[in-house]
C-alpha cells in the first residue's frame, strides 16, 4: 500500500472511504438477516463497496452494520432509501434504528 504522500506504508489504508454505520435492535436475528439478504435497496447498485455485520457478544438481538462507499453522497442516498424502508415494512424486523455517516481516516492491519 502507498500512503497519501505516495510513500510506502505497510498496513495503512491509503485512501479515505465513507462508512454508513447503522445500529438497531432485532426481535429475531434470523428473520432480520433474511430481510437484509433480500437487499431491498440494491446495495451494489447504490455504490456499496463492502459491508460487515456485527453483533455484540452479550446481546444477540442487537446489530451494527458498517457499509462502505467511495463517497458521502452514496452513503446519504442509501441512508435515505433505508429510512423509507424503515418507515414501511422495516419495523417488522428492526426497531430503534440509528445511523451515522463517518469518514474512515485510518485503518491499520498487523
Amino acid at each position: 500500500m502507498r500512503g497519501r504522500d505516495g510513500g510506502a506504508s505497510l498496513g495503512v489504508m491509503s485512501d479515505s472511504h465513507t462508512i454508513l454505520r447503522i445500529e438497531h435492535r432485532v426481535p429475531d436475528y434470523d428473520q432480520w438477516k433474511q430481510a437484509f439478504d433480500n437487499d431491498p435497496v440494491g446495495r451494489e447498485r447504490m455504490g456499496v463497496r463492502r459491508y460487515q455485520v456485527l453483533r455484540p457478544l452479550d446481546d444477540p438481538n442487537y446489530i451494527m452494520v458498517d457499509v462502505e462507499f467511495d463517497s458521502r453522497r452514496e452513503a446519504e442516498d442509501l441512508l435515505a432509501a433505508m429510512r423509507e424502508i424503515w418507515s414501511r415494512d422495516g419495523h417488522r424486523v428492526s426497531a430503534g434504528q440509528q445511523a451515522r455517516i463517518a469518514e474512515a481516516v485510518e485503518r491499520r492491519e498487523y
